[in-house]
């Protein structure tokens, strides 16, 4: 049973690199609501560090950041 948080929208960036899940994450993120979050998963080593800049730059909150071995998984909620 998985137990993690559920999002309103998932973005699979799993084989992407940067810039790719940066960019696909502030597209995904414009077309959600206030409050709403959204699962990204990606294997990129430079993905924590950007989406976590990315989301204190324009105004979200980084719910969680799970490490599942060959990749990781970030919820991201949308500030205002």
């Amino acid at each position: 049973m998985n137990t993690t948080k559920s999002a309103d929208q998932s973005l699979d960036c799993i084989g992407l690199f940067c810039p790719e899940p940066l960019f696909q994450t502030r597209e995904a993120m414009d077309g959600l609501d206030v409050g709403q979050t959204l699962e990204v998963l990606a294997d990129d080593p430079a993905a924590e560090e950007d989406l976590k800049r990315f989301a204190k730059r324009t105004g979200h909150e980084v719910v969680s950041v799970e490490d599942r071995g060959d990749h990781k998984r970030f919820l991201i909620r949308k500030g205002n």
